[in-house]
């Protein structure tokens, strides 16, 4: 524990104090360093513990491997990555246009990374606003898709009810100011406005089965790990209803993937493909054990 890190005593979402040591994971992708992760028995949310600050936390994000800033295409699997996000983006336009009931409207991008789905949506003829932490990300955003995306500090400054869509890809679980976001989404949102928000899920089989080397733990970029419980809960907290869920099916195959990667130091694609298709069949019975979620909330 040191000045640079956070040390939580209580829940980070709910404030409860029933809090405790669940499991430790390690980071694979840039330092090779261990973190705990807590688990609160008040909301079921898991949270890493000594998170390092905002304003230290950068250098956890660099490294070529990480495929929302880079965008790197090498290696087996983030050509896959790459194969199904035409696929995956289109989906997603489609769900904000269904969720709103709306073609064309306001749309706020949080965690742009490098602007894939903000084009996507401006092609579709939306008003869109992105906003991305990672100033390597922002200047691929330029480079690649020739979009502008905005520094997250200016979410502070929007006007009320003046989206009709916000959207988080797997965003939630990086933000540091949690609550700051939940309260600013509820003001600029507007009354029949959609938040999308998408996360991984470590309900979900394939994190049971991967245990501590499950990617989507990805500590310590990934300061929450949600659970379906703790995210209704938390978004009740904050004047949301939660409409509906469903699963992201794609994401349980690249999860899975890399899982193997780490635990076994080596790609075994046809293990992963197997976990992902049993993690997928369990939540064809029950949305709330996708290996990731989105969650469609409306304000109260």
């Amino acid at each position: 524990m040191n000045e640079h890190s956070i040390y939580y005593a209580n829940c980070p979402a709910c404030g409860s104090a029933a809090i405790q040591n669940q499991i430790q994971a390690i980071d694979y992708t840039v330092s090779k360093a261990s973190f705990d992760i807590w688990h609160c028995n008040n909301c079921s949310l898991r949270f890493t513990q000594s998170i390092p600050t905002a304003a230290y936390i950068g250098p956890y994000y660099q490294s070529a491997n990480y495929v929302s800033h880079s965008n790197t295409q090498k290696g087996l699997i983030h050509r896959c990555y790459h194969l199904v996000r035409s696929h995956t983006l289109n989906k997603k336009r489609k769900l904000v246009q269904k969720v709103t009931g709306l073609n064309t409207g306001a749309l706020l991008d949080v965690g742009a990374g490098t602007g894939a789905f903000s084009k996507t949506m401006l092609n579709a003829g939306w008003s869109v606003t992105g906003l991305e932490p990672d100033d390597t990300a922002r200047k691929n955003a330029i480079q690649i898709n020739h979009i502008e995306l905005k520094s997250p500090e200016t979410l502070y400054n929007m006007q009320g009810e003046s989206f009709d869509a916000i959207s988080l890809w797997h965003v939630l679980e990086h933000v540091h100011d949690l609550h700051g976001y939940l309260d600013q989404f509820h003001h600029i949102l507007k009354p029949a406005g959609k938040l999308i928000i998408a996360v991984p899920n470590y309900t979900s089989y394939d994190a049971s089965y991967y245990g501590a080397y499950w990617a989507a733990y990805d500590v310590p970029r990934h300061l929450y790990h949600f659970s379906p419980t703790s995210i209704e809960q938390l978004a009740n907290q904050k004047g949301f209803t939660l409409n509906r869920i469903q699963p992201m099916w794609f994401d349980s195959f690249y999860v899975a993937m890399l899982s193997e990667q780490y635990k076994n130091g080596k790609n075994n694609l046809l293990a992963a493909v197997w976990v992902g298709l049993v993690s997928n069949l369990k939540a064809l019975f029950n949305n709330k054990k996708a290996s990731s979620v989105i969650y469609i909330l409306s304000k109260k």
